[in-house]
């Protein structure tokens, strides 16, 4: 453990719960920040690339940085952490405000403020994510777990609304304001929070960035349970990365924008939902197999979403389909937690969110390519596919992004078999992997 947690049960999760109350605000103005800029670009370029840099923006600096971010999370008091990220996320919001204010902000101007808040995004995730474990006892994670979910649903759920009505109300810069607002009470929350408790001593050791960084590799990689679930989720991620690039242009072929932003706030819903319900009751024990149960359930919804062109079929598959990504989100969390050590937990989740990120990444370099110019062609009239695939699919625009729905959805659903059948993520349960047990047996020939 990286500290003593002095107070009551009851105590620590009140003051959790303050934390995350002011992360919860936090997401909404991200979210806020987000949707506003996209609209503000497409309709100053009126091009889908211009959107879609904005994302690498938002994605790609912690995807690079994390490592980093999780050795300093581990190096330096966590809270301590989390204000230095949040109040540094406001500095490129600042810098994008003052630029719009002068009257001459250009593309690079917003690029570089979003890439310069995502950088400090880095530092304060890692440090959020093994604060749950410095705060709170094992049986509380599964709770904890969920509230953090539930807040990263408003995001999808609470912004995209609020940022339409905001617009039509003020300028875009005074959405950057309303987010810079909420980072710094986020951060004054932390700073309370961190005063009322004191400090949580950190195991300090003398290694340069290097050394950490590897040493934080060795603990993610000497669990050979936790490297097998970590890679299988960010094959999931593929998946779900060509659904987050391919959702809005699928729907767009099908009905108007405005029932476009409905039918993602609805499905949005099923996340927060099921985040509400784990917040509310926790998850019962057998992760394992809540995760490959839930894993082969959301593959059957998100085939679904390819089988229709009604839009309340699709938005009741994308409801159901996000309601099962907490149950997953979870299971994750609780085995990694009860598998790594406490102390190093900043920058394994570092390491584990980098690793998980490739999965999207990729997702977004070959999105386009895959669905312009191998799927659509091959569902257009008179396509290869439009005699066979096409009577299930449909024909036409859009419907090979339809096909690509069906494929990835069966694909989740097969990897969920292949997890369960895993016996090093079965061993995870216990707390114990089979690495784990032979360093406990080697570490006995010493006594």
């Amino acid at each position: 453990m990286t500290g003593e947690k002095t107070d009551t049960p009851g105590d620590l999760y009140s003051k959790f719960l303050l934390i995350w109350f002011g992360q919860f605000i936090s997401v909404i103005g991200t979210g806020l920040t987000i949707f506003s800029l996209g609209i503000y670009v497409l309709l100053q370029t009126g091009t889908a690339s211009s959107f879609v840099f904005i994302l690498m923006c938002v994605f790609l600096p912690p995807f690079l940085l994390k490592p980093y971010g999780g050795i300093m999370a581990d190096r330096y008091d966590r809270r301590v952490m989390m204000v230095v990220g949040d109040l540094g996320a406001s500095l490129g919001l600042l810098f994008i405000f003052f630029m719009m204010l002068k009257g001459d902000i250009e593309l690079w101007h917003i690029y570089l403020g979003i890439a310069a808040s995502s950088v400090f995004s880095a530092f304060q995730e890692p440090a959020y994510k093994a604060l749950v474990t410095d705060l709170l006892p094992e049986e509380q994670y599964a709770k904890a777990s969920g509230l953090v979910q539930l807040a990263g649903s408003a995001q999808y759920l609470i912004s995209p609304f609020l940022a339409g009505i905001l617009l039509t109300l003020m300028n875009i810069e005074y959405i950057f304001l309303i987010d810079i607002s909420t980072l710094i009470i986020a951060s004054f929350i932390v700073i309370w929070v961190r005063k009322t408790i004191g400090g949580i001593p950190v195991q300090r050791v003398e290694h340069d960035f290097m050394a950490e960084l590897r040493e934080g590799i060795r603990e993610f990689s000497k669990n050979k349970g936790v490297v097998n679930l970590v890679l299988t989720i960010t094959a999931v991620l593929f998946f779900v990365g060509l659904l987050q690039s391919l959702f809005i242009p699928m729907l767009l072929n099908l009905t108007t924008a405005k029932t476009v932003g409905i039918s993602q706030s609805v499905c949005a819903t099923g996340m927060l939902i099921g985040s509400l319900f784990i917040g509310l009751f926790g998850s019962k024990n057998k992760q394992v197999k809540i995760l490959a149960v839930s894993l082969f359930i959301a593959g059957i919804f998100f085939a679904n979403l390819g089988l229709s062109t009604n839009i309340v079929f699709i938005t009741l598959a994308g409801f159901t389909f996000f309601a099962t990504l907490p149950f997953i989100n979870t299971s994750i969390e609780v085995l990694i937690r009860k598998n790594i050590d406490n102390s190093k937990q900043g920058r394994v989740w570092s390491i584990i969110s980098m690793v998980t990120y490739l999965g999207s990444i990729i997702a977004f370099a070959v999105t386009g390519f895959l669905a312009d110019s191998v799927f659509n062609p091959l569902l257009e009239p008179g396509g290869p596919l439009a005699e066979t695939a096409g009577v299930v699919v449909g024909v036409g625009e859009g419907r090979g992004i339809a096909l690509m729905f069906i494929i990835s959805g069966l694909m989740i659903s097969l990897i969920s078999l292949v997890l369960w059948r895993n016996k090093k993520i079965r061993i995870l349960e216990d707390g114990e992997d089979e690495g784990s047990i032979i360093n406990l047996i080697e570490a006995s020939d010493f006594v």
